[in-house]
């Protein structure tokens, strides 16, 4: 029985079984009460526990099948990587854990950014630097930032294993990420993102590029992502 006269019904329910699911009391793979079950339990209508339910369903905590009813599923988790706060600081769900894969070094820049380069970019080089972003030891992100080699002394030489690169610019060159640009495609995993994200050969996954504008005049820094949409979204702050 349900006696907050003030809160919706459908919305009590809901917020006892989202709290349940949360405490593990109903675990992944585990079905909810049937409607009907519910409807005894608590003292309501069908309609009002469909609703409850399918605010579940929307949240990604449940998930519905014929013959079965519902069933818990484990909610994807979000990769901040749509907002100009970096990934390390902008993930509130979750541990997030950086793996370095390359180790920065300095060469020619390659041919596989969508962006154009300045004169002074192209003449300097570049440092590249490979990593990959685990969440709560899944395999998330894998990716590549590309930074000018430009008057940044010691780059190489410093940490970025679970390091945040943005904290690091701004602690040791006065560097701070003021903005940027970046462009997404969806397309099918293949070769080095299969090997790092833990993906099968042809699973959808995200391709983003980034641009990063900063404090240093003419000072622009890249990234290249490969993301594992099967287990994660993305989000962002706007």
């Amino acid at each position: 029985m349900l006696t907050n006269k003030e809160i919706p019904q459908h919305r009590q329910l809901y917020d006892i079984l989202k709290e349940h699911i949360h405490k593990g009391v109903y675990k992944e793979g585990d079905l909810l009460p049937s409607e009907n079950a519910l409807c005894q339990t608590y003292s309501l209508t069908r309609p009002t526990v469909r609703q409850a339910l399918n605010t579940l369903k929307e949240e990604g905590l449940i998930k519905k099948q014929r013959g079965k009813g519902s069933i818990v599923q484990k909610k994807k988790s979000g990769i901040g990587i749509l907002s100009i706060v970096g990934t390390t600081d902008s993930v509130t769900n979750g541990t997030l854990t950086t793996k370095v894969i390359e180790s920065p070094k300095i060469g020619p820049w390659e041919q596989e950014l969508e962006f154009d380069l300045s004169h002074e970019e192209l003449q300097s080089g570049r440092i590249r630097l490979a990593r990959l972003r685990l969440l709560d030891g899944q395999p998330a992100l894998y990716e590549v930032t590309y930074l000018p080699n430009i008057n940044l002394p010691r780059f190489c030489n410093r940490s970025y294993e679970n390091r945040s690169l943005f904290a690091t610019l701004y602690k040791y060159y006065n560097i701070k990420v003021t903005g940027g640009e970046q462009k997404i495609w969806a397309l099918k995993a293949h070769g080095i993102a299969c090997q790092y994200l833990g993906v099968k050969e042809g699973v959808p996954i995200l391709h983003l590029q980034k641009k990063f504008e900063t404090s240093r005049p003419y000072f622009h820094f890249y990234a290249s992502l490969w993301c594992n949409t099967d287990e994660f979204y993305l989000q962002g702050q706007f």
